[in-house]
């Protein structure tokens, strides 16, 4: 029985075998079949289209120069007539000619416009660099007064910039006083020409080229062009693997060198229109569809081979790589489980470090506030006492009275500030009263003289002479104008003459500016937040603006810093004005 079995297994083995082998031939024969008629239905269809390119661009090509002609010939006819034109011509005042001329090239959109006199002189022009040449030997004058009609002419004193005219004499009272003549702009044509991929000649009835793609050709044969034009040039190569398209073989693309010359005439003194239009880019296409259809054919037989010989090896592949999978499944999902158990326990751990980092950093950050407003009255303290004790080693104890003043009022306001500073780190507030801004201004300036006087810091302050009165807390509003003109001093250290102008301003708002002449500010999108300092470490942590703000903000109001146009940075705080109904009460 299990001899049966295997014979069957072979002859099925051989049958699918010959099948195979008569499904790749027969795919073979047709695959050649379809790569051959594609090849012969491609190629004929994209020559045909390159043809009827090649005819409608020289259409074109010929009314567009047709056109350009046609319009321009009338221009003469008309400024022949023109009766300011001829009263120049006969009063020999040509001021005005000029412009008039320039006027019309404006208006009717033309070529450069010539008016000559009896004599063949420039006498004005669209161009006014041409004023005073003679033109007495140039066919445009001498075939103007030869005929009563308007003439075309070519001046080609070098043929390879050939110029066209139209020109016709003006006359009156029966005699010639002059001649207008119109320079039409066919070169521009050569520029549109640039940007086509066929070599276009434009020749007269003499054969002699006029207007070309290739600057060399100009004023030549066409044979003499195309012999003199460098081998190197790719039109050359183009115009030398020209064949005749009567005489083109079956498959003229093999070589890749075909050229269509295709000749037309423009209706126009006997022109005529060459063109060479490149077939290279046929076989370049058919290639590419040929290209893609064997490389569909080579997949499609890949296909056919491994679905019909690989079926049964297939379906075994897929059941043991199923099986694989749902191992690989089952591991990963006890890795995932483990690693999810182990997550927890380390979120539980970083939950109760980030509890303790919180409470540390309040702390910490309770601690450099305190430190950095109580700097600013310890060091006026110093100052104070240094000078009261020299007055008293010099027996002038009446002149130190006055410092131990100032003394006790430091040390008020260090418990103020103490007072504040919590009440800030507690969101909480104190009661606000009606005070006048300029006493905090000036008495925050006597507080801080001298720390200025000893930086030789020129501070210039201008206030209103009537109060300006909002709601707050003097000390709170003391404590920010303090750290400002600190931090004004800090910015001017290095300066050579530091200076801070300070003034407040009455709108709709109480403005207060503070402007150094410093560095000015890095970074203002992070200069109120905490922490933030661009001084040297030990100078300062970065809390003074973050507290300065957070006092204004509780006032009501808003502080504001930018940088100078000149140099410098400029601090504006903004607080409401008391309203008059409270003013009035208090």
């Amino acid at each position: 029985m299990a001899g049966q079995d295997l014979q069957a297994s072979r002859t099925d083995g051989t049958g699918l075998s010959w099948r195979v082998r008569l499904a790749l031939v027969l795919l073979s024969f047709f695959a050649s079949g379809v790569v051959w008629s594609t090849n012969q239905l491609l190629t004929q269809r994209f020559t045909e289209t390159t043809q009827t390119r090649a005819q409608v661009r020289q259409a074109l090509i010929t009314g567009n120069l047709t056109s350009e002609l046609q319009r321009s010939s009338i221009i003469p006819l008309v400024l022949a007539r023109d009766p300011k034109l001829i009263g120049d011509l006969n009063a020999g005042d040509f001021s005005q000619s000029s412009q008039r001329l320039i006027g019309y090239t404006e208006e009717i959109g033309s070529g450069q416009l010539l008016l000559m006199d009896e004599g063949g002189r420039v006498v004005a022009a669209s161009d006014r660099n041409r004023i005073g040449e003679n033109r007495r030997q140039h066919k445009a004058f001498v075939e103007a007064l030869r005929s009563n009609d308007t003439v075309f002419s070519v001046d080609s004193g070098d043929t390879a910039a050939a110029q066209f005219f139209y020109s016709r004499k003006i006359e009156s009272t029966g005699q010639n006083i002059g001649v207008i003549a119109v320079q039409v702009d066919l070169h521009k044509f050569e520029r549109n020409w640039a940007g086509i991929s066929d070599a276009v000649i434009v020749t007269d009835s003499a054969g002699i080229i006029l207007l070309s793609t290739e600057p060399m050709w100009r004023g030549k044969m066409e044979s003499e062009a195309l012999a003199r034009t460098s081998p190197d040039s790719a039109i050359r190569r183009a115009i030398e693997a020209t064949i005749d398209w009567t005489h083109l073989p079956v498959d003229p693309y093999l070589s890749g060198r075909g050229v269509l010359r295709s000749e037309v005439r423009v209706p126009f003194r006997g022109w005529k229109m060459v063109t060479f239009t490149a077939y290279s880019s046929v076989r370049e296409r058919v290639n590419a569809v040929l290209a893609l259809e064997i490389m569909a054919f080579a997949i499609l037989l890949a296909l056919t081979f491994y679905f019909l010989s690989r079926r049964a090896q297939l379906r075994s592949v897929f059941f043991q790589r199923e099986s694989a999978e749902l191992r690989q499944l089952n591991e990963r999902l006890q890795r995932e489980i483990a690693e999810r158990q182990r997550m927890e326990k380390t979120l539980q751990v970083a939950e109760q470090t980030l509890a303790q980092s919180s409470k540390l950093a309040a702390l910490g950050e309770m601690s450099a506030a305190v430190s950095h407003e109580l700097n600013q009255p310890l060091a006026a303290m110093k100052t104070y006492l240094a000078g009261a004790k020299l007055l008293l080693s010099r027996k002038r104890p009446d002149e130190a009275l006055p410092s131990f003043q100032r003394i006790d009022d430091l040390i008020e306001r260090m418990g103020a500030i103490t007072k504040q500073l919590k009440s800030y780190a507690h969101k909480g507030g104190d009661e606000f009263r009606p005070l006048d801004v300029r006493a905090s201004v000036l008495a925050s300036v006597q507080m801080m003289e001298p720390q200025l006087r000893q930086q030789a810091l020129r501070i210039t302050t201008g206030l209103p002479d009537n109060p300006v009165m909002v709601m707050g807390d003097n000390v709170r509003l003391e404590q920010v104008i303090i750290n400002l003109l600190r931090n004004a001093a800090d910015a001017t250290g290095h300066v050579s003459d530091p200076a801070v102008d300070i003034l407040l301003a009455v709108g709709d708002t109480a403005t207060l500016t503070v402007r150094d002449n410093g560095d000015g500010i890095d970074d203002l999108d992070e200069l109120f937040e905490p922490f933030y300092t661009t001084k040297a470490p030990g100078e300062g942590v970065g809390l003074g603006l973050a507290i300065s703000s957070g006092i204004i903000n509780d006032l009501g109001g808003r502080l504001t810093a930018r940088n100078a146009d000149g140099q410098g940075a400029v601090f504006e705080i903004n607080l409401p004005l008391m309203e008059e109904e409270i003013e009035a009460a208090e």
